[in-house]
């Protein structure tokens, strides 16, 4: 964090932290505030927030305060449905809260902030999202929510865990899933549409245009790893521990619309030994020009 540079966190952090009878102890969220401290965000989209509703946020407000003090956002968790909610966190150093901007949607709701810039005048729309693990239907139904953002040439960014895939198979650098190799048939189910194709829509509906064109959105990784020439941003982000689910895949993306895009400086998918121990995906990092955001969203 400088004045020079706003730097964009996006993590899924397994469960929240919490013992849930899987790897975790019920103390990992503590390594891993520490490790996300160190990389001073001012923006962190996070997935899997597990329990951190309860007791009037808690967990939320600890996380941030943890983080620097940053301002804590996240939907209400809806009855009866995903117990792993995303939320977001801002730093107000550099931005000013507008309003709230969430979704309820059928599985998991989408969380969401409206910020400016300060001295600026263009709104930015953040939300932070967690595609449906078991239905590539819902998936779709959810990216086409998130094309709402940059309707009427609104600017957006979305950190995401997508349990999908890249739609631009021949840029990506993760090794391809030999389905029939894949142990857990309850993941080929999950992951795969008509005849076990993987599940590359959401991707599609919210990168892609017409006949080649550019989408709604661009994907930072893809982005940062051709045009850029960066190739660490199209490292793969989950699964960091199973083994029984193929290959891991570049599932975790930042998205943007593509007014942002001379803004950016960096992306890199973090998948250090710190990282590991506390989830099974990677933090993905985006770095942007302060002075070139300001001038995009005056």
């Amino acid at each position: 964090m400088s004045d020079e540079t706003l730097v964009v966190a996006s993590w899924n952090v397994a469960h929240n932290g919490r013992g849930d009878g899987d790897v975790l102890d019920g103390n990992h969220i503590h390594d891993a505030r520490r490790y996300l401290a160190s990389k001073r965000p001012d923006i962190v989209f996070r997935q899997e927030l597990t329990g951190a509703w309860d007791e009037g946020q808690l967990n939320l407000f600890a996380e941030a305060n943890a983080l620097g003090g940053l301002f804590p956002h996240m939907a209400r968790p809806q009855h009866g449905k995903s117990r792993n909610p995303p939320g977001l966190m801002v730093s107000t150093r550099h931005l000013v809260i507008d309003q709230t901007a969430d979704a309820e949607l059928p599985w998991r709701a989408i969380s969401g902030l409206r910020v400016r810039l300060k001295g600026c005048a263009k709104t930015l729309h953040l939300a932070s999202a967690h595609l449906t693990s078991f239905d590539p239907a819902l998936r779709a139904t959810e990216a086409r929510w998130l094309t709402r953002l940059a309707d009427h040439g609104r600017t957006a960014l979305i950190g995401m865990d997508a349990n999908s895939y890249p739609h631009r198979a021949g840029d990506e650098t993760t090794t391809p899933i030999d389905w029939g190799a894949v142990a857990d048939r309850v993941h080929f189910q999950h992951r795969t549409t008509a005849n076990g194709v993987p599940d590359t829509k959401p991707s599609s509906i919210l990168t892609a245009g017409p006949h080649g064109q550019d989408g709604v959105f661009t994907d930072l990784g893809h982005y940062a790893g051709t045009t850029l020439e960066q190739p660490n941003a199209l490292k793969a982000t989950a699964s960091l521990w199973r083994t029984d689910q193929g290959p891991p895949q570049r599932i975790d993306w930042l998205l943007a619309t593509p007014d942002l895009l001379p803004a950016l400086t960096a992306v890199e998918v973090v998948d250090s030994p710190e990282v590991r121990h506390v989830s099974d995906h990677a933090l993905v990092l985006a770095t942007f020009s302060l002075p070139d955001l300001r001038r995009l969203l005056a």
